[in-house]
């Protein structure tokens, strides 16, 4: 037992050597239930374009791991190129941040499956998503009455689905500003402003960006969203 025990020890030391040693402080692991050959490519965004900045190859063993260097908490992709067809749940997004990430999915249902831990960006984020969603599910079925009733020219339908579309839309963006305000600590709050509600009345992302903590404030997202705000200022103040 003494032995067990010290073994175990030592290779938790030898874990956490190795990971201080390879410089690197995002170490992602995971599984791909069913994948038994295929290629994942961890992607960001740079300027307007997906770049890869790893790649994996699977071959045999569905699981995975990658040590990656990452400078504030930022918005990844893992793109999985199944290498038969382009399916479009191909792409999962993750929201990285320095620690140990793992995500867990399944070859069959890749986006769906996914369970993702370590990350509470990611954790907030998901919980944002979750509320978001119900949001685009009563929108979508707007849009199929909407659809109906323009077939049969009845334009009092048709306002009335307007209007409920409308009222949708304000709880959709009040809900993301109170998101962001309520998560000003967080990385995740500067990208749900910037990718969620770029065009709300600008008072709003003032106040966001206003009421961001100073290490958010820093972040990548934080700094964008200060130039965005100052940026659109300066447009809507030239008009």
């Amino acid at each position: 037992m003494k032995y067990s025990i010290a073994a175990l020890f030592a290779s938790l030391l030898i874990i956490g050597c190795s990971q201080k040693d390879s410089g690197k402080n995002l170490h992602i692991t995971g599984n791909i239930k069913g994948l038994k050959k295929g290629t994942l490519y961890i992607q960001k965004i740079v300027d307007t374009s997906l770049v890869a900045i790893d790649t994996i190859k699977i071959d045999g063993d569905s699981h995975f791991a990658a040590e990656l260097d990452i400078k504030s908490p930022e918005m990844y992709y893992l793109f999985l190129d199944r290498g038969v067809t382009n399916s479009l749940d191909n792409n999962l997004p993750f929201f990285a941040e320095a620690g140990n990430i793992n995500i867990d999915t399944s070859l069959d249902y890749f986006t769906s499956d996914s369970k993702i831990s370590g990350s509470k960006n990611q954790e907030k984020y998901g919980e944002y998503k979750k509320v978001a969603a119900r949001f685009n599910d009563q929108n979508l079925s707007l849009i199929e009455a909407r659809f109906r009733a323009f077939k049969t020219n009845n334009i009092k339908t048709i306002d009335s689905i307007s209007e409920a579309q409308a009222q949708i839309l304000k709880r959709r963006y009040l809900y993301a500003t109170n998101f962001a305000l309520n998560n000003k600590d967080l990385e995740v709050s500067p990208y749900v402003a910037l990718t969620e509600i770029p065009d709300i009345n600008l008072k709003y992302i003032d106040t966001i960006q206003k009421s961001m903590t100073p290490k958010v404030a820093q972040s990548m997202y934080g700094k964008k969203l200060i130039k965005f705000y100052n940026d659109r200022k300066k447009q809507e103040t030239a008009k």
